[in-house]
């Protein structure tokens, strides 16, 4: 536990990561009151097909946080550590103090989890009030299972996200890749163009625990999505993991 503090402390000491809980908590809840307008509209008009995704759908833009999170939280280690000592990085500090590398690694995982389950929570509330204040009985409430598995898919996303940097061992291309394909162009979408295959891809699959629709050209059951998503990140972390008890510091 006395670990788990102190990643805790080195992750919410560091400036990026404040930047990644200010926009994650607050551009879901920003895209809802200006897609206000339009959502009127739909609902006025009868194109809304499930009123109880309003709300859900729109976290999906939040995600960035819990990428700068989850790539942050492992590419501090690699930073340089100042200008007077230009090859000196964190994480030789770090292996001093615990040279344990899978309980650091445990310990990053627990911070990093606890951080981003509390943040998601608070932003799917906020986004969900807010849909609720200005849509009124239109909102419907999701179910409280919808609710748990939009929490847990960013917490996943996280997860995702630090996986990828525990194994490139660089918070630049990682970061860059994911906000792309979850904002600019999904890369991962375009490919379910291609082959079904794809559908089965982490963030991809990942959505379809709390949003419904014919959005997904194969539809996977809400558990058997969390399982899948769970899946990738198990792997992945476990390459990961591997990797980093091999590599030198």
């Amino acid at each position: 536990m006395n670990l788990v503090r102190a990643e805790l402390r080195k992750l919410l000491g560091l400036p990026t990561a404040w930047v990644g809980l200010v926009l994650g908590t607050l551009i879901a809840p920003v895209i809802v009151l200006l897609n206000a307008p339009y959502t009127r509209r739909a609902i006025a008009a009868g194109t809304l097909s499930d009123p109880s995704d309003l709300g859900l759908r729109d976290l999906g833009v939040g995600l960035i946080g819990p990428m700068v999170l989850g790539v942050i939280v492992m590419s501090s280690e690699y930073t340089s550590t100042g200008r007077d000592a230009p090859g000196a990085r964190q994480l030789t500090a770090t292996l001093a103090a615990v040279p344990h590398r899978l309980r650091l690694l445990l310990a990053k995982t627990t911070a990093l989890v606890v951080v981003v389950a509390a943040q998601a929570t608070v932003t799917t509330a906020a986004t969900l009030t807010l849909t609720h204040v200005l849509h009124g009985e239109h909102a419907t409430a999701p179910a409280p299972g919808r609710v748990a598995a939009a929490i847990l898919y960013w917490t996943l996303t996280a997860l995702l996200a630090y996986a990828i940097t525990l194994i490139t061992r660089n918070g630049i291309v990682p970061l860059t890749l994911l906000i792309i394909n979850s904002s600019v162009v999904s890369v991962s979408y375009l490919l379910t163009k291609v082959t079904d295959l794809a559908s089965y891809l982490p963030d991809i699959v990942g959505a379809q625990m709390f949003i419904r629709g014919s959005d997904f050209p194969v539809e996977v059951p809400p558990v058997t999505a969390g399982l899948v998503m769970t899946a990738w990140i198990v792997a992945l972390l476990a390459v990961g993991a591997v990797l980093f008890q091999r590599r030198d510091t």
